[in-house]
Formats: C-alpha cells, structure tokens, sequence
C-alpha cells in the first residue's frame, strides 16, 4: 500500500488574500515537507476560472518547479482534464517533466465536472465525456501514456497529424497513467482500457467495494498494449485523512477547515457522479456535518481510529487488498502559509 496526498491548492481567503502567492508558498512547503517525510506521490488538482476552488491552471509548470525542489517523491498529475487540452502537448509536457524529475511522473486524467470551467474555455460541458472518449481512442494508451516512441499517430481536430513527441528515457516502458472514475461508465472505461482507477474522495466506504468490482470486471477486455501500463489495474483511493492525539482533538482541529473546504466544493457546478453524490436527499451534501461524514467518507481521529478505517479498506470483500494509493487531505481550520508539517502526517 502506497500514500500519497492531493493538494487542491485551495486558498483560505481572509489568510491567503487574492492574488494567493501565501496559497503556492504553502503548498510547496506541504510537498517538500512530504517528499522529506517518506509519501509516495504528491497528487496535483488542475482547476481554472476560480479564485476559491483550487487555483492550480497548469500542473505542469508546477510540476517542473517541484522536480527541482523534491528528491525522491512521485509527482502526480490528478488531473489533466483532457476536453481542455490538448493531447500532443499533454504528451510532451509528461514527457518533459519526467525528465526533469528523473522519471517521476505518474499521469492522471479526466473529464471534468465543474462547468464554469468549460464556460471560460468556450466548450461545451455537456460534450466532454465524449471529448475525452476521442482524444484517447485517436492516440493509443502507449502516446498517450508516455509517448514511447519517437513518432505518435494523433488525431486532433479531426485530421491525423505525424507529431514528434517528446520521449522520456526515465520511464520503462512508459510513465503510469491512471483515469479519475465514479460512474459505472468511466469505472468501465478505466478497465477496458487498462487504466488505472483513481476513485472520488465522496464515495461512501460501502461503495467503494462494488466499484472496485465493477473495475476489475473489465480489466479483463483490456489488449496486451493497454496492459503495459503500470497503472494497470492498481486502484488510487482518495481520503481526507486527519490524525490527532485523540478522536475529539482531530475534530476540534479539523471540523472548520473540512467543512468550509466541502462548502466551497458543493458551491460551484458539479455534474456526473459528482453532482449526484453532492445533491439531492441522501447526497454528502445534504449530510454536511462532521459526525455524519466520520462515519461514511473520511479518516479523522486518533492513530488507532485512522489505522482501523485502512484496515477497514484492505479487507472489504473484492477491494483493496492490493495496489492501493491512500490520498491524504487534512484540513486545518486556520492553516498557516509556511507551516507544512504538522499538515502532512
């Protein structure tokens, strides 16, 4: 089992003022702090046109000014949303920042669910899964992937283009590449296309095993290129982890924090699983209370409770006894712009 933490850069507005220099400083602090401290992977949130919800518009050069700063840890792209890039340079610049990390680039993309997002670009939200779908059925999963060879076919704007990409030595055979998924349609995806599955930080424990299932189901259609992936069939868990002396203190600690940060998500226009889960009787939103999400969605409390609820993953019937990434994502309620270690634990 690996851990990693996802940092949505998310500015704490009355602390980290616009223009959010303090929201960068303090994020970078939080991914050195982590590379130090032995994680796996430090998971990067592309979002745009928002000045609350994540203010990260290019992973890519933030990942390049991360390999320069971090040693050892694995930098994560979670995720590029794919209908708004485009793919040829999506494959370059993992090819790039790979290098300059030294092979530590795991690619992660998706769909998006926030259409502002879509609106500031001038596309069309409602067409994205589609988008998606052609970006990566016109360019094999070996370009897209990790553009293992000096030449990749893509096809972009409907005209095949011969592009010469750029080609990473560090990676054998090709960097991971994992796609975000929480409908039955992109869990399904994910396997037929030997990608790995990185799942939401909304689902409830108790589905998390029937996704799963459903997953593995479809890894079996996937063809022998898609299976050299080494992502292919590993399963990325995205938790908000608190840990504290006690179980009352993680609450007293975190409560604020969380809770405002789910404010501001459920804010903004989700859609898909997202939307589903967010609104509506039943949904996390209409649960938004810290109590209510302890014991569905998140790992807060004491060392024994947070070792309990992984415990609790590992061996849910089918789930996650193998090839799991833990997410991690704490949430104090009044965080400080350069103090990171006492968030990444």
């Amino acid at each position: 089992m690996e851990f990693g933490i996802l940092f949505t850069s998310q500015p704490h507005r009355e602390r980290e003022p616009y223009p959010h220099r303090a929201v960068h400083e303090r994020v970078t602090d939080e991914v050195v702090t982590a590379d130090r401290l032995g994680f796996d992977c430090a998971w990067l949130a592309e979002h745009h046109c928002s000045t609350e919800y994540g203010i990260m518009p290019d992973v890519w050069v933030y990942a390049g000014h991360l390999a320069a700063l971090t040693e050892r840890i694995k930098l994560g792209m979670a995720v590029v949303t794919l209908p708004l890039a485009n793919p040829v340079r999506t494959v370059e610049n993992a090819g790039f920042v790979d290098i300059l990390s030294g092979g530590r680039v795991v690619l992660g993309v998706g769909s998006g669910y926030r259409k502002y997002e879509f609106d500031g670009f001038g596309l069309d939200f409602e067409a994205r899964r589609d988008m998606q779908e052609e970006h990566w059925r016109s360019s094999s999963i070996s370009c897209v992937a990790a553009a293992a060879g000096a030449k990749a076919s893509i096809l972009w704007s409907t005209s095949p283009v011969n592009t010469s990409c750029c080609r990473s030595p560090c990676s054998d055979p090709y960097r991971p590449l994992f796609l975000a998924g929480a409908s039955d349609r992109f869990i399904a995806t994910a396997g037929r296309s030997g990608f790995g599955l990185m799942l939401s930080t909304l689902t409830p424990f108790e589905k998390l095993s029937t996704q799963v299932a459903h997953y593995r189901a479809h890894l079996e259609q996937a063809g022998m290129e898609a299976r050299e992936n080494p992502a292919f069939g590993r399963i990325d868990v995205a938790r908000w982890v608190y840990v504290a002396e006690t179980d009352a203190k993680a609450k007293r600690e975190s409560q604020e924090g969380l809770l405002r940060h789910l404010k501001h998500f459920f804010g903004g226009q989700q859609a898909g699983y997202l939307g589903q889960v967010s609104q509506g009787e039943g949904s996390v939103a209409s649960g938004l209370d810290y109590d209510t999400l302890a014991r569905s969605t998140i790992m807060h409390g004491s060392p024994a409770t947070v070792v309990a609820r992984i415990a609790e993953l590992r061996e849910k019937p089918g789930s996650l006894r193998s090839c799991c990434t833990i997410r991690l994502g704490t949430g104090r309620s009044a965080p400080k712009a350069r103090s990171s270690s006492s968030r990444a634990r």
